[in-house]
């Protein structure tokens, strides 16, 4: 038995844009010329805080599909399929109701909150003392060469918020995988020792994401009745903890 995880995502990352107050940040420098804060730089932060929200986006799709997927009224508690039977799981129901994946959302949305923090922290700093050396500059206050050396220490910090924030997707991203295969590794093993007591033929998964069966007799659903073994045995190895 193969389960896939489709594009049941159920992680809800949220990540701010960390560096949106750069878009219309100008420095003067010397005789009032402009000087962008390395436009280069900008420009791959922005690129890479884009991909932070539509990793976001992506995972947010779990929710709509836990409501938008397969609708066929599941196997009632109790009624089995014969043996030798085809039966199927609705993956996007199994995974909202899972307690074991709504554990493990839980504490990385924990992560992430933290995460959030921090950057918005560096953000404000960042974006304070940037406007203090704007103004320094404005009212003449500062020589050519210290402007130019605040300036290039302003760059470098720039620069330095954008790898920690790399960083940081790096690992939430990494953790959101090993997250998501401890799940989907929980419910095939479950499966293995399931269908050694129900003998079913095959064991098929769909999903919003992925119609492998588009109608499907509701008896042969197994939906319910898998999703209520899996939270008993989570339940069980959490008491235990193990």
């Amino acid at each position: 038995v193969t389960v896939r995880p489709y594009n049941a995502i159920f992680i809800i990352l949220i990540l701010p844009q960390v560096m949106h107050f750069c878009q219309n940040m100008h420095i003067f420098v010397g005789d009032l010329h402009f000087v962008n804060i390395n436009k280069l730089t900008y420009q791959r932060l922005m690129k890479q805080m884009k991909f932070i929200l539509a990793l976001a986006v992506s995972a947010m799709l779990f929710s709509c599909n836990s409501k938008s997927g397969n609708t066929q009224a599941p196997q009632a508690q109790g009624e089995v399929a014969p043996v030798g039977s085809i039966v199927y799981i609705q993956m996007d129901s199994l995974i909202a109701g899972y307690d074991m994946a709504n554990d493990l959302r839980t504490e990385l949305e924990a992560k992430v909150a933290d995460i959030q923090g921090d950057l918005n922290k560096k953000q404000r700093a960042f974006e304070s003392d940037a406007n203090e050396f704007q103004t320094k500059v404005q009212k003449g206050l500062l020589t050519q060469s210290q402007a130019e050396l605040q300036n290039r220490q302003l760059n470098e910090r720039l620069q330095a918020l954008q790898n920690e924030g790399q960083i940081k997707q790096n690992e939430i991203a990494e953790e959101q995988a090993v997250l998501l295969n401890k799940v989907f590794d929980a419910v095939q093993t479950y499966l293995t020792e399931y269908n050694k007591t129900h003998n079913y033929a095959l064991i098929l998964t769909t999903s919003a994401a992925s119609s492998t069966v588009i109608v499907g007799n509701p008896s042969l659903d197994i939906t319910n009745d898998v999703l209520i073994g899996l939270n008993e045995e989570y339940a069980k190895n959490k008491k235990s903890g193990k």
